[in-house]
């Protein structure tokens, strides 16, 4: 680990808005201190709470608490050095609205009590077309979703993948879910509100590639079993910026 890593990682330690817990503590300590009570013990108030998951830089974890300084928002992600540039600037603004929790997302059930989650932001997630898994819209992730969030919670998807773009809708019709905005060119459908139009450094980037943004905002409600579509999609023909090659003759089954 290089220097730098190492140095934000001592930084963030003492971060009052950052958390981390050890695995351990989760399972043989009684769990997160804080499940169910971030708005009492985190931000001292009874405001909905959104979640980011797979923050990043926390970009838009600190850009969402900056517009709507009457909702909390918690950027989550495992990779520290990446969470240290969101926690810095929300330390420097003097934001009591945004916190960051370092842990994976397979664990978010482990510090949100049930219902206490408003809404869930993913942007520009992986679209993993090869592990339904590890897909961050898969029916495995939103039955967690649905553990943690409020009656009719929203999830709102953020993407340059058609793919996923693709599978997510599917999946949404497949379960019945409620779909409150879609459309597959952001930019050019004038949906593009405040908080639709903060720009991460890495959504430029596919932007500036003439990729359009997707964007889908749908409600999910409790389920005794969730249907994993299995359909044919075809795989976006391009390289994503740290992913591995997409090739462009191929299809994959959702169920892969």
């Amino acid at each position: 680990m290089s220097k730098n890593k190492l140095k934000k990682f001592d930084e963030m330690a003492g971060f009052p808005n950052v958390f981390q817990y050890p695995f351990a503590r989760l399972t043989e300590g009684g769990g997160c201190p804080l499940r169910g009570r971030w708005g009492a013990e985190v931000f001292a108030n009874d405001n909905p709470i959104a979640l980011e998951l797979g923050c990043g830089r926390g970009e838009y974890t600190v850009g969402m608490g900056r517009l709507f300084p009457d909702k909390n928002f918690i950027g989550i992600d495992i990779k520290g050095a990446r969470m240290w540039t969101g926690a810095k600037e929300a330390l420097k603004s003097g934001m009591k609205n945004v916190a960051f929790l370092r842990t994976d997302i397979e664990l978010i059930d482990r510090f949100f009590a049930p219902g206490e989650v408003s809404e869930i932001w993913l942007t520009f997630p992986d679209p993993q077309m090869k592990k339904v898994n590890k897909r961050l819209t898969g029916t495995r992730f939103v039955r967690l979703y649905s553990a943690i969030l409020a009656y009719k919670g929203l999830i709102n998807l953020k993407t340059d993948s058609d793919f996923l773009f693709t599978y997510t809708r599917e999946m949404i019709r497949m379960n019945g879910f409620a779909v409150h905005t879609s459309t597959d060119d952001l930019y050019m459908s004038g949906l593009a509100d405040e908080i639709l139009s903060i720009r991460t450094n890495y959504e430029q980037q596919w932007l500036d590639r003439g990729i359009k943004i997707k964007f889908l905002r749908f409600a999910i409600e409790p389920r005794t079993s969730l249907v994993e579509p299995d359909i044919e999609i075809p795989p976006d023909p391009y390289r994503s910026y740290k992913r591995v090659a997409r090739g462009n003759n191929l299809t994959h089954k959702t169920q892969n």
